[in-house]
């Protein structure tokens, strides 16, 4: 639902969901799970950087996880970011096909 976007809103001035190595991953606060019609995850880079909250974020990752499943998309997350390359990679990428291959990858 739309209101799950000011959820993310809402969640980001209670504390910054910035990860570090260029990384924030924006997503609802606990009652927002009732929005949410379907998990998923939107990719969004900022290869030059934007200002969070005082740090450079290049990757932007949000996430909409359906019931509990937004433990499991974090864990896929965290595998993917673990690596500096694949952090490089996905800035770097020309295509989404390329980030949806990194994210496949990790089953």
């Amino acid at each position: 639902e739309p209101s799950y976007i000011d959820k993310m809103l809402e969640r980001e001035k209670l504390t910054s969901t910035y990860m570090g190595n260029f990384v924030a991953i924006p997503h609802g606060v606990e009652e927002s799970k009732k929005d949410v019609r379907s998990s998923g995850i939107s990719v969004v880079t900022v290869p030059n950087g934007v200002d969070f909250d005082g740090n450079s974020v290049k990757i932007l990752i949000g996430i909409a996880g359906k019931g509990d499943e937004h433990l499991e998309i974090l864990s896929q997350i965290a595998i993917v970011l673990s690596e500096m390359e694949n952090i490089e990679k996905i800035i770097s990428a020309s295509s989404k096909e390329e980030i949806i291959k990194l994210f496949n990858e990790v089953n």
